[in-house]
């Protein structure tokens, strides 16, 4: 028996497997322009050069959660890095600012080395160690300090030139924007001069 499904205007039949891998592709298809429109409209924000834009980014690829229990900040060896997926995708990321003109003003990381790599594949200017950065993902007593202390540094240089770019960890961009962004993927965020920060935008998909 023959099944039908409405999508997008437009009625579908034949099996259920087949209307139902239609619907996925239907979807999908959906999701990924949403996306590309999402990433344009970001891209477009920092090439207007506003002041104020700080790009909280999530670090490069590196497989794997959390550190390993003999994690030693400064030690490369005891924590979890990038994979060379990882530092291909952070070149990318730093080609896409600079085939597109975009100002950096800042590149500040966290003081862990798949982030600190990160930030330095990106090739986008010096890169300064900004321990509020760092991740609290096993020890959450820091989650509310180091969160004032980026968003103050939001908040202070709201009529700042040039974008400001935050090359951090999933915790610490979810506990400012409640987003939970995939590796390498930024948000970009901006006060409104009224004391709250503002998410402007997003960028990702590397």
């Amino acid at each position: 028996m023959a099944t039908r499904i409405y999508l997008n205007g437009q009625w579908f039949f034949g099996s259920l497997a087949l209307v139902l891998s239609i619907g996925f592709m239907t979807a999908t298809a959906s999701s990924d322009a949403a996306t590309n429109a999402q990433n344009r409209a970001g891209w477009q924000l920092l090439q207007r050069g506003e002041t104020g834009l700080v790009v909280a980014m999530r670090h490069a690829i590196a497989p794997g959660t959390g550190d390993p229990a003999n994690f030693k900040l400064g030690d490369c060896s005891t924590q979890r890095n990038l994979s060379p997926q990882g530092r291909t995708q952070a070149k990318q990321i730093g080609a896409e600012f600079r085939n597109r003109n975009i100002k950096v003003s800042r590149v500040l990381s966290s003081q862990w080395c798949r982030c600190l790599e990160t930030a330095k594949l990106l090739n986008l200017g010096k890169v300064e160690p900004f321990p509020a950065l760092n991740s609290f993902f096993s020890n959450s007593s820091k989650k509310a300090g180091q969160t004032a202390t980026i968003r103050k540094l939001i908040l202070d240089n709201r009529n700042t030139k040039g974008a400001i770019i935050l090359v951090t960890h999933q915790v610490n961009i979810t506990a400012i924007t409640d987003i939970v962004p995939q590796s390498g993927e930024a948000v970009i965020l901006k006060s409104d001069g009224q004391g709250k920060i503002k998410i402007v935008g997003r960028i990702g998909g590397f």
